[in-house]
């Protein structure tokens, strides 16, 4: 029997008999195929759980999110009104948040209700005391809709380099959202630190879909960084304001050669709408449905205001004019 080591594991000190991190894993009620380790700061890669041998005073964090979905380009494209981001192609342009609803049931209904093929997941550490609780793979199966990791919470560029890394360790995910919050109070994208991190993620081999300010010159400097999609925000995160600064995001949208997204902001569908209007190619939402008095009827109202903002955007609108013009001719009146 091997002597007993002291160990911190996802920030609580544990003592284990455990020779192995795989061992360790299985000690916790957990499979080693289903998690990513990070030891002493390092990730340790999944084909060498059984080998890495535990020293007493180890410091690990056990992440979760495995699998990762992607919707395959249909044979005949040329009649569909589909969008790709870095090789992966979609039919809906609506992508639903997994943060704030009552349980992973309501979300998933409201994934289904919105038609959406990607949902943001947050990579945070597996509950070592109770593993057997449900999770959101138990109710959104990443085989059919594509988990997006993100980098939620993240106020330093290492800390979302990191995040993300264990991310695709996790799940093989090279499709990921990045942001890189400033402060707490108002949530605004750091962009310098926003920036590096899009620069180390690129060359790393990741494909980031990146929550920026809605700044026209911030959008052409995360393109130049590598990021595979422009995500600006309509308004701070959660505020449910709408969009804010309609001609920025529109300059963003002009100047783009990668998709352009609102990311955060939206409220209700008509916000949805004006940004597919504005030429956007998708929008992020979760609050507006989440917290929405019934969150699934929401979620259908905002996946028409996509299509309806679409289908606008498409058939290109009527001009402004300063004075009244009529529908029906004057000349001939009775």
């Amino acid at each position: 029997m091997n002597q007993p080591i002291s160990l911190t594991v996802n920030g609580d000190s544990r003592r284990t008999e455990a020779a192995t991190i795989a061992a360790l894993v299985r000690e916790l009620g957990l499979k080693p195929e289903k998690v990513a380790v990070e030891r002493n700061g390092e990730i340790a890669p999944r084909s060498t759980l059984e080998d890495v041998a535990l020293s007493d005073g180890d410091t690990l964090e056990i992440v979760h999110f495995v699998g990762g979905g992607s919707v395959d380009a249909p044979d005949d494209t040329s009649a569909d009104d589909s969008w790709e981001v870095a090789g992966h192609r979609f039919n809906s342009r609506l992508i639903v948040g997994t943060g704030k609803y009552k349980d992973f049931a309501q979300n998933a209904a409201a994934v289904e209700a919105a038609g959406a093929e990607i949902v943001t997941v947050a990579v945070r550490r597996v509950n070592v005391s109770d593993p057997s609780q449900p999770v959101l793979m138990d109710h959104i199966d990443p085989k059919k809709v594509t988990y997006l990791p993100n980098t939620a919470g993240c106020f330093t560029a290492e800390d979302a380099i990191r995040t993300l890394r264990l991310a695709r360790e996790a799940g093989g995910w090279d499709l990921v959202k990045l942001e890189v919050l400033g402060e707490a109070k108002t949530l605004y994208p750091n962009m310098v630190e926003t920036i590096r991190a899009c620069e180390v993620l690129a060359k790393e081999g990741f494909k980031p879909m990146v929550y920026c300010t809605d700044d026209p010159i911030a959008a052409q400097q995360l393109e130049e960084a590598g990021a595979v999609a422009i995500m600006p925000l309509g308004a701070p995160i959660g505020s449910g304001l709408g969009i804010q600064n309609r001609v920025t995001i529109r300059l963003i949208v002009e100047g783009a050669k990668v998709p352009v997204l609102v990311d955060a902001g939206v409220g209700t569908a008509s916000d949805a709408a004006v940004a597919m209007e504005l030429g956007c190619d998708g929008v992020l939402m979760n609050t507006a449905i989440a917290e929405a008095k019934d969150p699934i009827r929401m979620a259908r109202a905002m996946k028409l205001a996509v299509e309806a903002g679409r289908e606008a955007y498409l058939a290109g609108r009527m001009g402004r004019r300063k004075y009244a013009d009529p529908s029906s001719p004057l000349a001939g009146l009775i």
